[in-house]
C-alpha cells in the first residue's frame, strides 16, 4: 500500500530533506541523457553523497530500488516530488523588490516545476505597480489579503535587516509558516513557523579562509 506523502514527511530528518532537490536533480538530468534507470553508485557520481547514504535515504522514502537492477528514474523522480509536495504547485511570496529581490524573482520566472513566487510585495511607493517577473508589485498593505487569497505559506524575506523581524511577523500572521530569509538577522518566531536563514555575507566570509588557506607562507608576495 503507497505510504502517505505526510508521514513520510514526519518521519524525514531535516538533513534528508535537504538531499531530496539533490537526488531530484540529479534524476532530470540523467533522464535528460536518454536513462531509464540509475544505480545508486551512478547517483553517488553525479551528486558526490556516498552509495550508502543515498539507499538509506531512499529507503525512507518506501522500497523503490530492485536489487542488481537500481531504480527507475521516473518512478523514484515522481515519488520525491510527491514527498517535497512539488507535485502541486508550491506558491511563493518574495518580499523585498530590491536588488536581491529582483535577482530572484527573475531567475524564478517561468519555472513551472518548483516552488513559484506568485506575489511580490515592496515599500518603496515608487515599485509598486511595476511588473518584476510573472507579478506586479504589491504594497505590504495588500500582502496578509493577497497571502490568504493565493493560499500561501511559503514566503522569501529579501529586506533589511532592520525591517526583517517585522515582515516576518507580518507573513507568519497572514498564514505563511515557511520562511527563508536573506536578511542578516536571526528571527523570533513562534512555532510552528519554519525558519531558514541564509546569510551571504557570512557565507562569504567562512569561504574567504579557503582562499586564505592557499596562499603561500608568508603571505601573497
Amino acid at each position: 500500500m503507497k505510504r502517505p506523502r505526510r508521514q513520510v514527511l514526519e518521519r524525514l530528518p531535516d538533513v534528508a530533506v535537504k538531499r531530496l532537490p539533490v537526488y531530484l536533480r540529479a534524476l532530470s538530468d540523467l533522464e535528460a541523457q536518454g536513462n531509464d534507470i540509475v544505480s545508486s553508485a551512478q547517483l553517488a557520481q553525479h551528486t558526490g553523497l556516498t552509495s550508502e547514504q543515498i539507499r538509506k535515504d531512499l529507503a525512507m522514502l518506501g522500497g523503490f530500488g530492485t536489487r542488481g537492477v537500481g531504480y527507475r528514474i521516473g518512478h523514484l523522480a515522481a515519488s520525491i516530488r510527491e514527498v517535497l509536495g512539488l507535485d502541486r504547485e508550491v506558491p511563493v511570496a518574495l518580499v523585498g523588490a530590491g536588488h536581491l529581490g529582483t535577482a530572484l524573482a527573475r531567475y524564478n520566472h517561468g519555472r513551472r516545476q518548483q516552488p513559484r513566487i506568485v506575489a511580490v510585495f515592496d515599500t518603496a511607493p515608487h515599485k509598486q505597480g511595476e511588473r518584476l517577473g510573472d507579478n506586479v508589485i504589491q504594497s505590504m498593505a495588500e500582502l496578509a489579503h493577497t497571502v490568504r487569497l493565493l493560499h500561501v505559506r511559503m514566503a522569501i524575506i529579501a529586506v533589511p535587516a532592520a525591517q526583517a523581524q517585522g515582515v516576518a511577523e507580518q507573513l507568519a500572521a497572514a498564514g505563511c509558516d515557511v520562511l527563508l530569509n536573506f536578511a542578516p538577522v536571526r528571527l523570533e518566531l513562534p512555532a510552528p513557523v519554519r525558519v531558514h536563514n541564509v546569510d551571504l555575507a557570512m557565507e562569504l566570509e567562512a569561504l574567504a579562509y579557503y582562499v586564505r588557506a592557499e596562499e603561500p607562507a608568508g603571505g601573497a608576495p
